[in-house]
């Protein structure tokens, strides 16, 4: 736990993670990837998601690039995407040229603003990345809408919202891509990986190659070649089974993983409301027809000097409290594609102002109310 009190995160075993663990580690397959966890926990994802095929990966980040690379991303193409998200999300297809266009936020969910998509949209646009901002569905109808009607590939990164649906379908399912992350801020952890979910079948042959060095081991494993060999361009994005074992222990879990997920972001939403309220100060906004995935929960601050102000009382009581994503358009990198302080200004303004709480799977009741007693206290 460190010198905090209560954490931001903290990792927890929730099932058999480590059961499965030691299995892995005694059949001595454990360094290897696409191995009996992996292809367990991809089957689990598939039939939960009721997707086409899901290829685990070393990353979410890695699944983003094994996207830009099936869809040929090349110098020259334009992806737009918000600038209030990670990193990946643009260096997936700045790796392979293509130049990114920022687009602002909606100012209550805090996703990409649909309505200013079609604005950005040229001959040159070849991709649009809708984020689902704390596992909140972006409002993919009109995304998709503006998709076929320009031609346009989806790729979804889904790193918050594993299990969120938008009007029912679940959040991963909409583009040509999705990509989820198990990082271990997320829902359901092994440390670090990530998974693809591939909805176009016809892209599936060439993921299991780009994933796989480059090369046709996979139809190799499954007696389909009497041999491997070099095919295609690729990288070593296969996940190793042993952190596929500990994940498939974790998605066992998820139903009980989930509820505790929403009992906790309802406490926080229950207790702070009225403080809320009285301090104007905003909590997360979601839609009726969006069932989130219940990975975070934030509070917007009046101003960039009380949000500071707070995470010092927080620190101050035991507590760690953190900001979220600084604008890509206003970093090194952003600046030099020509953007500058003004651009986005939703997305400037909820950075200066976002403040996430200490949430993870394994908080209990007093942690919950030693936060909101101490945020209670503070004084705007």
């Amino acid at each position: 736990m460190g010198k905090h009190k209560i954490p931001f995160n903290q990792p927890g075993i929730l099932g058999r993670e480590l059961e499965y663990v030691r299995k892995a580690i005694e059949e001595n397959k454990y360094t290897g990837g696409d191995g009996f966890y992996g292809k367990k926990c991809e089957e689990l994802l598939e039939n939960i998601l009721d997707v086409s095929k899901v290829l685990l990966t070393t990353s979410c980040t890695h699944a983003l690039e094994i996207a830009a690379i099936l869809l040929q991303i090349k110098p020259g193409d334009e992806v737009i995407l918000p600038s209030f998200t990670f990193v990946s999300t643009a260096n997936a297809f700045l790796l392979r040229g293509a130049k990114p266009v920022f687009v602002d936020i909606r100012p209550d969910t805090l996703n990409l603003d649909e309505k200013k998509l079609e604005f950005l949209i040229t001959e040159r646009t070849k991709v649009i990345v809708p984020v689902h901002y704390g596992g909140v569905g972006c409002e993919m109808d009109l995304i998709c809408k503006l998709a076929r009607k320009y031609s346009i590939y989806i790729v979804e990164d889904n790193a918050h919202g594993f299990l969120g649906k938008y009007k029912g379908r679940f959040l991963g399912s909409f583009g040509t891509f999705g990509a989820l992350s198990f990082h271990e801020t997320k829902n359901f952890s092994c440390g670090e990986g990530g998974a693809l979910i591939i909805n176009d079948k016809k892209f599936i042959e060439r993921a299991e190659i780009v994933r796989e060095k480059g090369t046709d081991r996979a139809k190799f494993f499954r007696g389909e070649v009497d041999k491997y060999t070099w095919k295609d361009i690729g990288s070593s994005y296969v996940l190793s089974d042993i952190l596929a074992a500990f994940l498939f222990g974790q998605l066992e879990k998820r139903k009980f993983i989930q509820e505790k997920r929403k009992q906790i972001w309802n406490f926080y939403k229950e207790n702070l409301s009225d403080w809320a309220i009285s301090n104007g100060v905003k909590i997360p906004f979601v839609p009726s027809y969006c069932d989130q995935s219940y990975h975070l929960f934030y509070i917007l601050l009046p101003s960039y000097e009380i949000r500071n102000k707070l995470i010092s009382h927080l620190k101050k009581n035991g507590i760690l409290s953190v900001f979220h994503y600084q604008p890509l358009h206003l970093s090194p990198m952003g600046r030099r594609f020509g953007y500058r302080k003004g651009d986005l200004p939703v997305t400037e303004d909820v950075s200066d102002r976002l403040l996430r709480l200490p949430f993870y799977n394994t908080m209990e009741i007093w942690e919950l109310r030693e936060v909101c007693k101490a945020i209670s206290e503070f004084r705007i």
